[in-house]
């Protein structure tokens, strides 16, 4: 079903080598944390991703070599814009590991969209 019009987060983190394994562990926690996000309603999750390759000299030539760090994407799907306030009212309340994700984070290169607006869609 096409998710247009949906409110989403996107997260990329771009990380040396020493913090992979650290973004492995935090990520696991993190999918674990997620189940209990609301399934219903204006603040429902409808789509939960994290996905995990390696930075491209020239991002976009996929041929180009590996820089030596990896990229991290989540990407987040809500029924509507109170899934986000939501999101982060239940990471405070519930998330253990949110002070090491917020820490981890610090140290790398990270770009986020809060809020967005899905424009496009196919399935």
């Amino acid at each position: 079903m096409p998710e247009t019009g949906r409110t989403n987060i996107v997260v990329m983190w771009t990380v040396g080598p020493d913090d992979v394994a650290e973004g492995d562990r935090i990520f696991a926690s993190h999918a674990e944390f997620m189940t209990g996000h609301p399934r219903k309603g204006e603040e429902a999750l409808l789509s939960y991703q994290i996905s995990k390759g390696p930075e491209l000299s020239d991002p976009v030539d996929p041929n180009s070599a590996p820089t030596g760090n990896t990229i991290f994407v989540l990407d987040e799907i809500y029924q509507g814009p109170a899934g986000v306030p939501e999101h982060w009212r239940l990471a405070v309340q519930d998330w253990a590991d949110l002070p090491a994700f917020m820490e981890w984070s610090k140290r790398n290169k990270v770009s986020t969209l809060h809020d967005g607006v899905v424009v496009q869609s196919l399935w």
